[in-house]
């Protein structure tokens, strides 16, 4: 495969628009940017609502969605007025619609109106905050509507970054990473336009379970795989992050987001998470983005780009970090990174049969119906038995995901591992 050069990442830069009486890198600005948050009552959401709310007169809200989470969805239409609001849960669509009759925002329910409003022609970006594949469909209608994407639904280039990154370039639209690695790796390459990446290294905190052998692992319970160190992040994040997984599905992201070679992504722990990942050049020279864990500001960078906004975010101080560490990840003790590794090395429809599996066994652990280490014995069941499609096409994904799904559940309800 070739070396990457900075001029073939396309997919990788948002038009920006400017904001009236604002400064961004001192040029003042005359147009709002409309941001349509797809998942707004999630971690990523309302951290973005919370960029929004700083900065009233260079954004606008035009979406907010919520899966379940009914009240804190209301509150934020309230605040924000957007145009459309959707609650994927049909049941609450009644109470959501009473609750801001008299506002004049429309309400739509269920999972295929995301799909409806990412298409919206009154967005500028579209922030896939969802959890999960079910962003997948979403983040495609938006593509196809010429939408740029700020991307914070690692799962869809998971599940068919090959189809996604393809249409991306079709369309002509600008794909920005939301997450604090993959925005880290964006911002190194700025202004290496012509430099070829040797290598780049996702950092990783090793979660709460560092050092910790199989012993322990067998025994952990989900009260102690949702204490995240530096974080905060919703649930399934979390548990992602302490099983590894979570970097595992960054490794595949990083690779479509910036089309490298399986051999060009290393991960290393990096337990402070103050250095958010690193790119090596062909000369040798590296390039590191840092800064105190905050998801605000990736999402601030994603929204503003190619320009930086003042905020009042904390300021690292290096005198409170006097020693960084690294260390090797162990992928035999924490096996969902390995199998990562290798569902991303076989290619085809694996990655999505790796995440299927994956969401269906991190809601079994946190509902104690599978232990800690059993959740990588099942996900790798799925990448053994279900069809291997080399060159899968969209309805070949989405049935991928659907018997992974279904095979994971019925090894978790026979116990059979």
């Amino acid at each position: 495969m070739e070396r990457t050069t900075i001029k073939q990442l396309n997919n990788l830069t948002i038009v920006h628009h400017c904001a009236r009486n604002k400064k961004l890198n001192n040029k003042i600005i005359d147009t709002v940017k409309t941001i349509a948050i797809l998942g707004s009552t999630g971690s990523i959401g309302t951290q973005a609502l919370e960029v929004v709310r700083d900065n009233p007169d260079i954004f606008r809200v035009s979406v907010l969605s919520a899966l379940k989470n009914a009240e804190l969805l209301i509150r934020q239409a309230r605040e924000f007025k957007p145009e459309t609001v959707v609650i994927c849960d049909e049941s609450q669509y009644l109470h959501v619609k009473e609750s801001l009759a008299g506002f004049g925002i429309q309400v739509l329910a269920g999972e295929a109106a995301l799909t409806e409003v990412a298409a919206y022609p009154s967005s500028d970006v579209v922030l896939t905050a969802l959890m999960g594949s079910v962003g997948l469909k979403p983040t495609i209608a938006a593509i196809e509507a010429g939408k740029n994407i700020a991307l914070a639904n690692k799962e869809t280039l998971v599940v068919a970054g090959e189809l996604i990154t393809e249409l991306a370039a079709k369309q002509q639209i600008k794909i920005l990473p939301v997450d604090s690695e993959h925005s880290a790796i964006f911002q190194c390459l700025v202004g290496e336009e012509h430099n070829e990446i040797e290598k780049i290294y996702l950092t990783a905190s090793g979660g709460p379970f560092l050092g910790k052998d199989k012993t322990f692992l067998s025994g952990v319970k989900k009260e102690q795989a949702l204490k995240h160190p530096n974080w905060v992040m919703g649930a399934k994040i979390t548990i992602d992050s302490a099983t590894l997984m979570n970097k595992g599905l960054e490794v595949i992201e990083a690779k479509w987001l910036f089309n490298l070679a399986v051999d060009q992504i290393d991960v290393i722990v990096h337990p402070q998470s103050i250095i958010h990942s690193i790119v090596q050049f062909t000369d040798g020279s590296m390039k590191a983005q840092m800064g105190v864990p905050d998801m605000k500001l990736p999402i601030q960078y994603a929204f503003t780009y190619p320009d930086r906004l003042k905020n009042n975010f904390k300021r690292f101080n290096f005198l409170d970090y006097p020693n960084f560490s690294f260390q090797q990840a162990d992928l035999e003790t924490f096996k969902n990174l390995d199998l990562a590794y290798t569902a991303l090395k076989r290619g085809g429809n694996m990655p999505c049969i790796l995440n299927a599996a994956n969401e269906v066994m991190v809601d079994a652990f946190l509902k104690d119906k599978v232990g800690f280490l059993e959740m990588s014995e099942v996900i790798e069941r799925c990448m053994q038995e279900i069809k291997f499609i080399e060159k899968p096409q969209l309805s070949d994904y989405l049935e991928t995901d659907k018997h992974s799904r279904i095979l994971a559940a019925e090894l978790v309800t026979k116990s059979i591992f």
